[in-house]
């Protein structure tokens, strides 16, 4: 389970609530207990549906992928119910963004478990992140905060006197791995070939100049499992990606899975994951860059606990540090 988080006082009562986040890779699920003295999460877990490789090939959510994401959904439902979640919100994010039958899909999920699914945009998709680190709390210096996705990268700036300022890259761990890598374990050349598109893509990111960097989302928690000098700390820098490019490299992706005990989806496209850590950290000129396992999931929870049906329209506010 993870570890108890710091919230500022909140104008709203403890009660458990639930997040689902339905992403390229997985389709993930937390619920927690959000309360004056923190956030402690009861639920954690994840399907990995792969919806992002159906977008990019088939340009939509194909039927029998659609259903499952149904089944999964509803099941996440039962889940959120029995831990006693008073309220769970459903956000979904690049696969769906880009899929053509995007109305479609909200619907049927609408129909079907009568939950709204709220497609956000790279922006908020980035906010959220930014909120479940910082939790509403403006940072003392100035914060990137980086979440790698299977399909795309979402990073936002937070400072004393700025921002927030979130962007957004249309790759991920999984699109840049799949794009590149075609054997397992990935041979050096293609470690090589991820680094420099990796580099080549970070070329595009906005010209700002953060202090310090944390890594939220599944590529730098997993990234931390497999370099175990990483834990000490919880920091990624160019050593330990080396390290990691090193793990890759040396074993197939289910050697890696079962040793450090990550799924073998997740491991097969890590490599890709850690070339855009780095490109991040060479493009920012940073040293060292931390881990969170910080979530969207977490932020979509504190948004609507901080401003309820009107959480989107106020969430740059509360990216910013504004609570209710």
């Amino acid at each position: 389970m993870a570890s108890r988080r710091r919230v500022p006082e909140p104008g709203f009562a403890p009660h458990v609530a639930a997040a689902v986040a339905v992403g390229s890779t997985s389709v993930h699920f937390t619920a927690g207990i959000v309360a004056p003295h923190g956030f402690e999460p009861l639920a954690d877990e994840s399907v990995l549906l792969g919806l992002g490789a159906y977008a990019d090939r088939e340009g939509a959510i194909p039927e029998d992928a659609l259903s499952e994401l149904v089944a999964t959904l509803s099941r996440y439902q039962s889940v959120a119910s029995s831990v006693g979640a008073t309220e769970l919100t459903l956000v979904a994010t690049e696969p769906v963004r880009r899929a053509r039958n995007a109305v479609e899909v909200i619907t049927r999920v609408h129909e079907d478990t009568g939950g709204i699914l709220h497609l956000v945009s790279h922006e908020e998709e980035g906010y959220l992140a930014l909120l479940a680190v910082t939790h509403a709390s403006p940072p003392g210096s100035d914060l990137l905060v980086v979440d790698i996705g299977g399909g795309s990268s979402e990073y936002v700036l937070l400072g004393p006197d700025q921002g927030p300022l979130a962007y957004a890259l249309r790759v991920g761990a999984a699109r840049l791995t799949r794009a590149i890598v075609h054997h397992d374990p990935p041979t050096p050349e293609e470690v090589e070939l991820l680094r420099q598109e990796a580099r080549r893509y970070l070329g595009r990111a906005a010209d700002i100049q953060p202090k310090q960097a944390i890594f939220v989302g599944g590529t730098a928690t997993n990234l931390v499992k497999i370099v175990p000098a990483a834990a000490i700390d919880l920091s990624l820098d160019h050593r330990r990606i080396t390290a990691a490019f090193a793990v890759l490299r040396g074993e197939p992706a289910a050697d890696t899975a079962a040793r450090f005990g990550i799924t073998p989806t997740r491991a097969a496209i890590l490599a890709g994951g850690a070339a855009l850590v780095e490109a991040f950290l060479d493009r920012y000129r940073l040293r060292r860059g931390l881990s969170s396992d910080a979530s969207i999931r977490e932020g979509t929870i504190l948004a609507v606990a901080y401003a309820g049906d009107a959480w989107r329209s106020r969430l740059r506010e509360l990216a910013r540090g504004r609570r209710a």
